[in-house]
C-alpha cells in the first residue's frame, strides 16, 4: 500500500555530501518502495553556506541546492524549505504544503530537526528518528523540558541505539520506548568502488560541541577518544590512514602533531564538499578506520555511523570504535571493532591479511542488514501499529486528535 509520507532532515541547512546522503536516502528509499515522499525542513536554524564556512543570512544557496537534489532524483516538486528569517518559505506552496501536512500517512522526524512538531500534527502518525542515542538519553535525563515536550509530541520514538534496552548499555533511562532501527542505504546508489587508493580513510568532525557531563560522567567528543590512538599511524605503517577533518570548535584539530605521528590529513571541503565527491571520496578508499564520539564509547548504545554504512556498502571494510554495535550487528568480516590501540592494530593488520575477503564481506554485510527497502519497510510497519510507550508511565500513548 503507498502512503503519504513526510521526511524531514538538515539538508538544505547543511548542504554537505555527507548530510545529504544521511537525509535523502529517506526520502529515496521510500521513494522507490512507491510511497509519495515529500521533505519539509522547517529547524529555525539560519542556513550554513560552505563558501563561508559559516552560517548566512541569505538561503539562496541552500534552496536552490535543494531545487536541484530533488530534480536530480525526479521529484522536483516534492520538498520545501522554511527561512528562519521572518519564516519565509520556499518549494511548495502554502497552499500545497498545508495539504500535505493535513492529509500525510505518516511524518518521519530524522534527528528531530522540527522545531516545533506539534504544528505538523496531521491525520496520521508521527515518527521522532533519534540518530544521536547517549547524547540525546543524557539531555532528557539532565532535565531538559523542552526537548522532552519535543519529543513526546511524537507518537513512536525509534534510535540508531539499537542495544538502548540491553543490559550492556550504559545510557540513561528516560521512560520511553525506543525501537531500534537504523540507517537505510540506497544500494543501487553504491556501487562496489573498484580500483582504490590504498589508504583507509574517514571523514570527521574533531569535535562538535563540549562535552556534556551528567551525575560524573562526561560524554564528549572524538577529540577525547582519539588521543588514545595517536600511535597508530606509526605502529600500522605502511599501512595509510587518511583523515579528511574539520578543525572543529575549541580543541582544535592538531595538524601538525597528527602529521609529524604519521597521519594523512585532508580538508573535507576539498575533497568531499557534495554528494557525488563524497561517494567518490569513500568508493575510491581501501577501507575505513575511525574512532567515534567519546559520549557513544561511554553509552555502549548500539550506535553505528551513517557514514561508515556508506563504506560498507561501496564494499569498503569497515574498522571502528565499539559503541556497543557489536552486540547488534555480525563482526569479524567486512566490520571489524575494536576498544583499545592493540585492537585496532590488529583489526586493520586482520582486513590487509585478507582484503578480498573483507571487501566482499563489507557490501554483504551492507545488502543484508543497511537496504532501504529492508530498513524502511520494517520502520514503516512498527510506525504505523505500535502505540509507543510514554514517558515515566508507561502507558500506551494514543495518537492526538488533528
Amino acid at each position: 500500500m503507498s502512503l503519504r509520507i513526510i521526511v524531514t532532515g538538515l539538508i538544505g541547512q547543511y548542504p554537505l555530501g555527507g548530510v545529504t546522503w544521511d537525509y535523502f536516502q529517506y526520502v529515496l528509499g521510500l521513494h522507490q518502495l512507491g510511497h509519495e515522499v515529500y521533505y519539509i525542513e522547517d529547524t529555525g536554524i539560519w542556513p550554513y553556506a560552505p563558501s563561508e564556512d559559516g552560517t548566512v543570512k541569505d538561503c539562496t544557496y541552500n534552496t536552490n541546492y535543494l531545487a536541484a537534489l530533488f530534480e536530480r532524483f525526479g521529484m522536483k516538486d516534492r520538498w520545501a524549505y522554511c527561512f528562519a528569517w521572518q519564516r519565509q518559505w520556499f518549494g511548495l506552496s502554502e497552499a500545497e504544503r498545508r495539504e500535505v501536512v493535513e492529509t500525510a500517512d505518516l511524518l518521519i522526524n530524522v534527528s528531530g530537526m522540527l522545531e516545533k512538531p506539534e504544528q505538523y500534527r496531521g491525520r496520521g502518525r508521527m515518527v521522532y528518528i533519534d540518530s544521536d542515542p547517549t547524547f540525546t538519553q543524557v539531555k532528557l535525563a539532565k532535565g531538559h523540558d523542552y526537548f522532552r515536550n519535543l519529543i513526546d509530541a511524537h507518537d513512536v520514538r525509534f534510535s540508531f541505539g539499537e542495544a538502548l534496552a540491553s543490559d550492556s548499555s550504559k545510557t540513561p533511562a528516560t521512560g520511553h520506548d525506543w525501537l531500534p532501527t537504523r540507517q537505510p542505504m540506497v544500494m543501487s546508489e553504491w556501487p562496489v568502488g573498484g580500483d582504490d587508493r590504498g589508504v583507509f580513510t574517514t571523514v570527521m568532525n574533531w569535535n562538535a560541541y563540549k562535552p556534556v557531563i551528567h551525575e560524573g560522567r562526561t560524554f564528549g567528543q572524538k577529540d577525547l577518544e582519539f588521543r588514545e590512538f595517536l600511535d597508530l599511524a606509526e605502529r600500522i605503517a605502511p599501512i595509510q590512514i587518511e583523515i579528511a577533518a574539520n578543525a572543529g570548535k575549541g580543541h582544535k584539530l592538531p595538524k601538525e602533531l597528527l602529521a609529524h605521528r604519521g597521519w594523512r590529513l585532508v580538508d573535507p571541503n576539498d575533497v568531499c564538499p557534495d554528494l557525488d565527491s563524497y561517494r567518490d571520496y569513500i568508493t575510491t578508499s581501501r577501507g575505513e578506520w575511525s574512532v567515534a564520539k567519546n559520549g557513544y564509547v561511554e553509552g555502549q548504545s548500539g550506535w553505528f555511523s551513517c557514514r561508515s554504512t556508506c563504506y560498507l556498502a561501496a564494499g569498503r571494510p569497515v574498522v571502528v570504535q565499539d559503541t556497543g554495535f557489536s552486540n547488534v550487528l555480525p563482526v569479524g568480516k567486512g566490520l571489524l571493532s575494536f576498544r583499545d590501540l592493540d585492537g585496532a592494530v590488529e583489526a586493520l593488520e586482520s582486513v590487509e591479511a585478507a582484503y578480498d575477503e573483507h571487501r566482499d564481506a563489507a557490501r554483504a554485510l551492507a545488502e543484508e542488514w543497511f537496504d532501504s527497502g529492508k530498513v524502511l519497510t520494517q520502520l514503516i510497519e512498527r510506525a504505523m501499529t505500535n502505540q509507543g510507550v510514554g514517558p515515566e508511565t508507561g502507558d500506551d500513548r494514543e495518537p492526538q486528535g488533528g
